[in-house]
């Protein structure tokens, strides 16, 4: 099982979630070399870049690429992190559509499929969900073909069976703010490696990866903003410093183009991340 570690000193700080008062304590405390992630540990960590291959992982197993790298989540966790991804592949490449560029939105329709759908399509069936591969591909076809009419009908039909995915998944949890806070977390793991991959020597060197982060975190934002207002309830000043985090994300993606120079480097774009996840223990 691969390891993820945490990382201290606040342009690459990773800090465990956490309650108030404790967390002095862990931001001066020298970090541990490595903490093994388990599904059934109270630590939510930052995960090292996965690649980009996408066997059919699953929740139990190893994976690469977007849809393993969280293989060991509880499957619920793992099924809704994937979901949320692929809505944020089609948010950035929606963007791109928008903006007339059809060939550079292509990547953000096919990802969805080739990397992460095997990797949930078990979980689909545990919480009886319909496979929605076909939607997947329809739509990414639509794309090839930049037919405007077309696309418009795939997506309304994928985001229709997405939301029935997302509606399924929620229905067994409890706590169900939390849940979408952790899986917020675990999309922003997934921004994090992304973004890493995009920056070399201080330059957007892989517009797709950058792409790729922005998709993600604007998805983050979205899924956060449906639950603020428990969160806001449960606690006003983690509620804040959590939207203060995702500001800081926000502003690390100007525009879908990407700039020449990077507004963050990976360090710091981490150390955004880590302030979301300091939050998630008083938000529990």
């Amino acid at each position: 099982m691969k390891k993820r570690k945490i990382w201290a000193g606040l342009s690459t700080a990773v800090l465990v979630a956490a309650p108030a008062a404790s967390q002095a304590t862990i931001l001066h405390a020298p970090p541990p070399a490595g903490i093994e992630a388990k599904a059934d540990q109270p630590l939510l960590h930052l995960a090292q870049h996965q690649g980009h291959a996408a066997p059919a992982a699953t929740a139990g197993g190893e994976g690469e690429g977007e849809g393993g790298g969280a293989a060991q989540l509880e499957p619920s966790l793992h099924l809704y992190r994937g979901i949320e991804m692929i809505r944020g592949h089609l948010l950035v490449g929606a963007e791109l559509i928008e903006a007339g560029r059809w060939a550079d939105a292509l990547p953000h329709f096919l990802h969805p499929e080739e990397e992460i759908y095997a990797s949930i399509r078990d979980q689909l069936k545990t919480f009886n969900v319909a496979p929605f591969q076909v939607a997947l591909k329809a739509l990414s076809q639509t794309v090839k073909a930049k037919n405007q009419e077309a696309y418009a009908r795939a997506r309304a039909a994928l985001d229709e069976r997405l939301a029935a995915a997302e509606t399924a998944v929620k229905a067994k949890e409890e706590n169900g703010p939390y849940f979408v806070l952790e899986t917020a977390l675990e999309v922003l793991q997934q921004a994090a490696d992304e973004y890493e991959e995009a920056v070399e020597k201080g330059r957007i060197a892989n517009v797709v990866e950058y792409q790729d982060a922005r998709g993600f975190v604007l998805e983050v934002d979205r899924l956060v903003g449906t639950v603020m207002p428990a969160a806001t309830a449960k606690n006003v000043d983690a509620a804040k410093a959590l939207q203060a985090s995702l500001n800081e994300l926000k502003a690390t993606f100007p525009s879908v183009t990407p700039p020449k120079q990077a507004v963050k480097d990976s360090g710091e774009f981490l150390s955004s991340v880590s302030k979301f996840e300091l939050q998630l223990g008083n938000l529990r």
